[in-house]
């Protein structure tokens, strides 16, 4: 017999996150492509996002025939955050910027760059990227190199870098709850021998 689920977190209803979820506007909108195998898992920090920034929005998928529309957004310039050699690092708006359409694909670093490849029109778009040294706070998972950091962190960092001096930290409320939630779950013993080293 399954827990029931809250239908917006997706959580179990006895640990939904909705509460911590803020509702905060940004000028600069979010589109996150999820690929399909991180819908169901237990720390989708995607969703998190999704859920609380206004002006934000996710679509599921591995093939996006909506790419033209969802990326021609008028009033946005369509950047894509994610490395690569000629990739932009991100820097405040000046005053007169149109601001971006931040994509943001979700997934494993594997599963992101098959994404690309299977929407050359997602490969295409001008590259941005994070400012190097960023500290992940997800403790249960091990970052694949130094710098990484879940989905809802990039957001984040990606916002507060675009339009400082805001802060977008109460996004990380609901993903804090959710990585203490897991801790709680797995007891302290487990969690110090799993992960306690990091």
């Amino acid at each position: 017999m399954s827990r029931a689920q809250c239908p917006r977190c997706l959580r179990p209803q006895t640990h939904c996150l909705c509460p911590f979820i803020p509702h905060l506007n940004s000028r600069t909108r979010v589109l996150v492509l999820q690929h399909p195998s991180e819908v169901s898992h237990a720390l989708n920090t995607a969703r998190l996002a999704a859920l609380g920034l206004s002006n934000a929005e996710l679509i599921v998928g591995e093939v996006f025939e909506d790419l033209p529309k969802l990326l021609n957004r008028p009033g946005y310039q369509a950047r894509l955050l994610f490395p690569a050699e000629d990739a932009q690092p991100l820097q405040v708006y000046a005053p007169n910027d149109q601001p971006m359409l931040l994509v943001v694909p979700d997934g494993t670093w594997r599963k992101a760059r098959k994404m690309l490849h299977l929407n050359p029109l997602l490969a295409a778009l001008p590259r941005v990227t994070l400012a190097e040294g960023g500290v992940s706070r997800y403790r249960l998972r091990k970052a694949p190199g130094p710098g990484a950091l879940s989905t809802i962190e990039a957001i984040v960092q990606a916002l507060e870098t675009l339009e400082a001096p805001t802060t977008f930290a109460p996004l990380l409320k609901p993903f804090e709850a959710l990585i203490e939630g897991q801790i709680a779950a797995m007891g302290e013993e487990v969690f110090q021998r799993n992960h306690g080293d990091r």
